[in-house]
């Protein structure tokens, strides 16, 4: 039994794409308001929703710990709970009603919960955390249990009903800026011996995450910011460092995803980070994300390099400068081009987040990020279409054209939930197209790679042929060549024997050669129909059958 039983609305399985990719991360932002709380006193539980086969088992754990107080405290470092997605949300309120039912009092807290928070508490939540969430909670916890004797209207961040059921919001609390001060993620509530098991039965490696900071002070206008804004606050290098070696040498993980907005933004951050990690032996390979134009800023990639970087992502969105500055991203497509070469030639694996569907993108302008995946060969690449979520200026900007339908379902939903420049049908199916054309340029190049290697082995002069064999436009060189090692010090293993894996390229190579044509022609004809919006479903034409459903995303 426990005084607090902490859980989470976010379920893997109700991700299918996600779940059928299968690299599961514990709920950071929970572990830390837990952590937080069992620091102030407080007896702690967490329901670990991310892995469990359906709500039924928060059911179970609210009959097995008991709990006075349930908290539905969503993970704001995890993109996916940002997305506020409707199963997800669902999902909160049927647990928001398993709790009531056992007479818990129900708070919640997260991004959804922020910006909705009077539909949350219609649904049955006594408090609704509104913001950052650790001090509110141990606040109104303290006021819950009689520990502390401040009046509830006083406890900034925070949304409820009065003794008259009327809605009350108290004002924003300002951000927790001594992140030092908080403790640790509560690891040790976690299972973590099933995330490793899964992760190395799957992929071959177990990774964890962590976080340095909190919020970003950029002002691309899609992006939504309820729990921080625009503000932006950091760990010390020091403090992190600690983490990273209590991590590796309790959890010993083969990898870390630092899910931050962008790692390292303070000047000099990362380069403080980096000596730290050398001097302390804390070094685990890493994937992070960041800004292109401060991935030039000074020898910053070459401290990534120094820390761990094994993979960088970055916020590419469109290779047209048009779309960019409509986007307001302050960043321009040359920058993504020396981004992506530089941490190439630093053995840094780069992947690239790609939005389509911005208001007044053309053909023209999808022809640019086509053509820069095209010559950039980012790693690895993420395909969205905007998607509108308050508080943005570009929901704003689309609200009028706003139906019924204004979230997602699931993380491949990909509806086009406004006007667009075409239908969704067409940009489900330019998911399709570009995501089998990256992978056919993908298996090329593998191919390439594996062939020059055996050619080197030849006993000479036949291993001059090598030259024949060129790298991409981006300048790296070849993946087995000593400066071309797409890895870190320390990097995960991966299977050495290259026939195996150039059987396989070779196959996937062909089979997406052979089915693009008439993939592109599909986007084509798609191209021709009517946009729509509004959620609705995409026209068709007749005589395709493959338009009655949308394709699967890969």
């Amino acid at each position: 039994m426990s005084e607090i039983l902490f859980g989470q609305s976010y379920y893997l399985r109700f991700d299918p794409k996600l779940w059928d990719a299968m690299q599961p991360y514990p709920p950071l932002g929970t572990l830390y308001a837990a952590s937080y709380l069992r620091s102030l006193g407080h007896d702690v539980a967490l329901f670990d929703a991310m892995l469990a086969p359906s709500d039924e088992e928060w059911a179970r754990a609210l009959s097995r710990e008991k709990p006075r107080f349930a908290v539905i405290y969503d993970d704001s470092f995890n993109y996916l709970s940002k997305m506020c997605l409707l199963r997800m949300r669902q999902a909160a309120f049927r647990m928001i009603a398993m709790a009531r039912a056992r007479n818990c009092t129900v708070i919640v807290a997260g991004s959804d919960p922020t910006d909705r928070w009077p539909e949350y508490l219609s649904h049955g939540a006594d408090y609704v955390l509104v913001g950052e969430g650790e001090i509110t909670l141990g606040e109104l916890i303290g006021h819950l249990t009689r520990r502390d004797d401040a009046p509830l209207e006083e406890i900034q961040g925070l949304a409820f009903r009065d003794s008259h059921g009327q809605l009350v919001r108290t004002p924003r609390r300002p951000d927790l800026k001594q992140l030092d001060s908080l403790p640790f993620p509560a690891w040790d509530l976690v299972d973590v011996q099933r995330y490793r098991d899964i992760w190395r039965r799957r992929h071959g490696y177990y990774s964890m995450n962590a976080v340095t900071s909190r919020g970003c002070p950029f002002h691309c206008n899609w992006c939504a910011k309820p729990i921080w804004g625009q503000r932006y606050n950091v760990r010390s290098p020091e403090n992190v460092v600690a983490e990273l070696k209590w991590l590796k040498s309790t959890y010993h993980p083969d990898h870390l995803w630092f899910a931050d907005d962008i790692l390292g933004l303070k000047p000099g951050w990362m380069q403080r980070f980096a000596d730290l990690i050398e001097q302390e032996d804390a070094r685990i390979p890493f994937k992070s994300l960041h800004r292109v134009d401060l991935l030039l800023v000074g020898d910053t990639v070459e401290a990534l390099r120094r820390a761990g970087a094994r993979t960088v992502w970055v916020g590419a969105e469109s290779g047209s400068q048009k779309i960019l500055d409509a986007m307001d991203k302050g960043t321009t497509v040359e920058q993504i081009y020396e981004a992506s070469r530089r941490l190439h030639a630093a053995g840094i694996e780069v992947g690239f987040f790609l939005q389509f569907g911005y208001p007044g993108e053309t053909r023209e302008d999808i022809e640019r990020t086509l053509q820069m995946v095209r010559d950039c060969r980012p790693d690895d690449i993420g395909v969205s279409v905007s998607y509108p979520l308050p508080g943005t200026k570009f929901y704003e900007m689309v609200r009028l054209q706003l139906g019924e339908k204004q979230n997602w379902i699931d993380s491949d939903d990909l509806d086009l939930l406004y006007q667009g420049p075409f239908s969704t049908q067409f940009y489900r199916q330019l998911h399709v197209v570009l995501h089998k054309e990256f992978r056919m340029l993908q298996a090329g190049d593998a191919l390439r790679a594996t062939v020059s290697s055996l050619v080197r082995r030849l006993p000479l002069p036949l291993n001059r042929r090598t030259t024949i064999f060129p790298r991409h436009a981006t300048g790296s060189q070849p993946l087995d060549s000593p400066g071309g090692q797409r890895r870190s010090s320390g990097a995960i293993p991966r299977p050495s024997s290259p026939l195996f894996p150039t059987a396989r390229k070779l196959a996937a190579a062909l089979s997406y050669a052979l089915t693009l044509p008439y993939e592109r022609w599909r986007l084509e004809r798609l191209a021709r129909l009517p946009r729509h919006g509004n959620g609705q479903p995409a026209p068709t034409f007749a005589g395709d059958p493959a338009t009655r459903s949308a394709p699967a995303a890969e």
